[in-house]
């Protein structure tokens, strides 16, 4: 069987390195991949938005199914594209993956069935939105529609800095289009968890939570970034408030999406706030979660390819779905500098032995060496009985790990453990 995966961070590593795993993979294709994916699939120089090229390298390898990872080719059509060529998928059409595509069509899908989610206002001007502001409560929470990598969300503290996310997206474009139109919404408070769900559209089976560290610095200080380290499963996603998510939001999510004709299949994200008045949507992703994906696939055993076939085919109620007891913890490896300017090109040296539980996002192969090419260099994630234990083992392994200009959190993992002794 021949299989190509979308995309070249760490979570196309976490994916790629679990198909392997199914006994009927011929041949796996990362396209683009990055150079520490080599030993693990086929890298292929496509760029993962390029959706002529990939189609055309799925027919002209008669790949048997492709698995498109990222937002960007999601919201574009990548699998709309590939279906019509007969090729099965696993991943959102165009029409669903606007549900995180669009900030403003999820918060008005959520408001329409009464969804929980925090308060909201949509602005495609920046003159009323900055009118909106001087009576808006702060904090308050400024988003761009589109897709910004993550990075297009900013919690406002004062009314000045509200005011100067607003003109920054709007009107210097930092998002570029994504932010032609912004969301206003409340704060809301609470520990944020991470829920991760295989659905074929009718059935939705979450996967174990996680809790992700979005700030660059020790203590959740520093700018946002993609995610600076992971821990699952996540303390604060009690029995009962997952039992109250299952009810009140992922089910009637996924009937909100058929009803509007927009049928959801794939890994759909909840990124949920516990508050006080229960659980709340922050945001919809409509693919697996970087880095979640590589605290939360480790805990699979289940077959992963059986599983995401299962959700293409509509039978995931038939599909045994199985997660292990354990817990896990990923520290992201960053250059420094990170989420802003850094250098490249510095000699990356994992230990062999530690392989298997390294996930690179950004290395390149410069003359047969591997070299450091991007901000998140690589995670390192290790499961274990407790928390501390893959806390401890993680942190073990990034000692053992070696580029120039490296930077990581110490303290992935402290809020989980302290909720655990509360």
């Amino acid at each position: 069987m021949k299989v190509m995966v979308i995309g070249g961070g760490g979570r196309e590593h976490a994916i790629i390195k679990k198909i392997k795993e199914n006994p009927q993979v011929t041949a796996l294709f990362a396209l683009p991949g990055n150079g520490g994916m080599a030993d693990d699939c086929t890298l292929v120089p496509i760029g993962a938005t390029d959706i002529p090229a990939i189609v055309d390298f799925a027919v002209e390898h008669a790949i048997d199914y492709a698995v498109v990872a990222p937002d960007d080719p999601l919201v574009l059509g990548c699998v709309d594209a590939l279906e019509a060529k007969g090729i099965a998928c696993f991943g959102p059409r165009a029409n669903a993956a606007i549900i995180e595509g669009s900030k403003a069509f999820s918060k008005n899908l959520m408001k329409k069935y009464g969804i929980p989610t925090a308060a909201y206002e949509v602005f495609s001007d920046a003159d009323t939105a900055l009118a909106y502001l001087e009576t808006a409560p702060i904090p308050t929470v400024i988003k761009a529609d589109g897709l910004a990598l993550g990075k297009g969300v900013i919690i406002a503290q004062t009314k000045a800095e509200a005011q100067a996310a607003v003109k920054s997206i709007m009107e210097d474009k930092k998002f570029g289009k994504s932010g032609d139109s912004i969301v206003i919404e409340e704060f809301l408070e609470g520990p944020e968890v991470s829920v991760l769900s295989f659905t074929d559209g009718n059935v939705v089976v979450p996967m174990i939570s996680s809790m992700d560290h979005k700030r660059a610095l020790d203590g959740d200080k520093g700018l946002n970034t993609g995610g600076m380290g992971t821990v699952a499963p996540n303390p604060f996603y009690t029995k009962d408030v997952a039992d109250r998510c299952m009810k009140e939001i992922f089910l009637p999510t996924i009937d909100a999406m058929n009803k509007e004709g927009r049928t959801f299949k794939g890994c759909l994200y909840f990124g949920l706030m516990i508050t006080k008045d229960g659980p709340k949507v922050i945001e919809y992703n409509c693919r697996f979660g970087d880095p979640e994906t590589q605290v939360v696939l480790p805990l699979l055993e289940s077959d992963l390819l059986t599983v995401m076939q299962s959700v293409t085919n509509g039978t995931l109620a038939q599909t045994d779905v199985k997660f292990s007891g354990q817990s896990a913890c990923c520290v992201i490896m960053a250059s420094e500098g990170y989420p802003q300017s850094y250098e490249k090109g510095f000699a990356l040296k994992i230990p062999v032995e530690i392989k298997n539980s390294v996930f690179v996002a950004g290395a390149a192969l410069k003359d047969g060496v591997l070299v450091t090419n991007g901000g998140r260099v690589l995670g390192a994630t290790a499961t274990a009985d407790t928390l501390q234990a893959a806390v401890d083992k993680a942190y073990a392994m990034v000692e053992t790990i070696h580029f120039d200009n490296a930077f990581f959190r110490r303290d992935i993992g402290k809020r989980a453990l302290s909720a655990k002794e509360a």
